[in-house]
């Protein structure tokens, strides 16, 4: 099936580079280091461990398991991502502390440059990342391929199931899967994975690390924002979610006056447009970017910046997880869990059912359908301390329950790295 599969990514070339040439229009990173992508890569040395992380989200969840290989003997990480706000994820995250470049696309002569280059001793691949070159070039030179945190949606089952039998013959070149679920687990051994090589981990993404200063820092914002406000997050939204969030924050603001929304974009090119839609709508506007000293009559704050949501949830009553109130999939619920903020999300998670279905079990959180009740769900919470401090308890003790998936990552990876 790879006669079938590699041919035809080749005919699919002139489409990826025209749709790296538009993506450049909202993000002009896109439009550099273009010779990563066909690894031609340069790198201080040679990688003992090489992890792939695809972008923001997989570079956040693999944090807890690239700094314990960073405390190991010395080891030379690579981490590569997808995406440019993969990139400056990483860069934020692990400094200089890792190596870091894109990940060749899945032709064999720039997975063959980029492993020549590199030279890895083990893979590791965060979540559900399946390039068939890519897994049958290390496997032929020697190389481990881990996957860890591995997640199958529905969706992806189903595609994959199309082509079972060839992605069957690759899954069989990976040495070993720590996947989320029972279900994940499932839908590997249907697709053809020797269940021997399968272990259910549960999500690293329990594996929530809140720094220190965090509440502290929080604390000064909210004396910025006005220390009696109430505050509102919506974060990680897509096109389509704002003004949904927009009109809902328009009616809570008739019965909560000293309401603030905080606004927080997932994708950095939206930034400016976000920003100018919340100021169409009327709203007194102030980015986190600006510098101000008094934005106290401030209504909609827009987190225009990377690397901050964490702190902008800690300084926040009540969440909206984006990504859930349109088909999306929805993102990561457990960081607000794990700092006692109450989490709203839409009828769209599939991307995270089983950690979502928890929250839901364990009353850490709330879904809606649609905006009705995501008006009504947000002033529940809003008027009700209490509902929110029990809320956030059940958050916080949700992600001190289910925390180990990292301990079972790095003993079932052990006898490779």
């Amino acid at each position: 099936m790879n006669y079938i599969y590699t041919p035809f990514l080749y005919l699919f070339l002139p489409i990826i580079l025209l749709r790296l040439l538009i993506r450049g229009y909202k993000n002009p990173d896109y439009w550099s280091r273009w010779r990563e992508r066909f690894g031609w890569v340069v790198v201080d040395k040679t990688a003992d461990v090489w992890v792939h992380a695809v972008s923001v989200g997989e570079a956040r969840a693999a944090a807890p398991l690239i700094q314990t290989l960073l405390s190991g003997d010395g080891r030379n990480i690579l981490v590569t991502t997808m995406t440019p706000t993969g990139s400056d994820e990483v860069r934020r995250l692990f400094g200089t502390s890792v190596m870091h470049c894109y990940v060749p696309y899945d032709y064999p002569g720039s997975v063959n440059r980029f492993l020549d280059t590199v030279r890895p001793r083990t893979l590791i691949i965060m979540e559900t990342e399946i390039w068939p070159n890519i897994i049958l070039k290390c496997s032929s030179r020697g190389i481990p391929v881990l996957f860890a945190n591995l997640r199958l949606s529905e969706r992806s089952f189903r595609k994959y199931s199309k082509v079972s039998g060839f992605i069957g013959a690759v899954l069989r070149k990976v040495s070993r899967f720590a996947v989320q679920s029972p279900r994940d687990s499932r839908y590997l051994q249907e697709l053809g994975t020797p269940p021997a090589a399968i272990e259910i981990t549960g999500s690293i993404k329990f594996e929530v690390r809140i720094p220190a200063s965090l509440n502290e820092v929080a604390q000064v914002l909210r004396r910025e924002w006005g220390q009696e406000r109430r505050v509102w997050i919506a974060g990680s939204t897509h096109e389509g979610e704002e003004e949904i969030v927009l009109e809902v924050y328009r009616k809570l603001k008739e019965k909560h006056s000293d309401l603030i929304l905080v606004l927080v974009p997932r994708h950095p090119e939206r930034f400016a447009v976000v920003t100018r839609l919340a100021r169409k709508s009327g709203f007194n506007v102030v980015c986190r970017s600006e510098s101000r000293l008094d934005i106290s009559d401030t209504d909609i704050y827009v987190g225009d910046s990377m690397g901050e949501l964490t702190l902008l949830y800690a300084a926040s009553d009540v969440a909206l997880v984006g990504g859930s109130m349109i088909r999306h999939g929805g993102h990561n619920v457990l960081e607000p869990c794990a700092l006692g903020v109450p989490v709203v999300f839409g009828p769209y998670m599939f991307n995270f059912l089983e950690i979502s279905q928890l929250v839901l079990e364990r009353k850490a959180g709330t879904r809606v359908d649609n905006a009705e009740e995501l008006l009504g769900a947000v002033d529940g919470f809003l008027a009700d301390p209490n509902r929110r401090f029990r809320t956030g308890e059940a958050g916080r003790k949700l992600i001190e329950e289910n925390k180990g998936a990292l301990r079972k990552t790095m003993s079932l990876f052990s006898e490779f790295i």
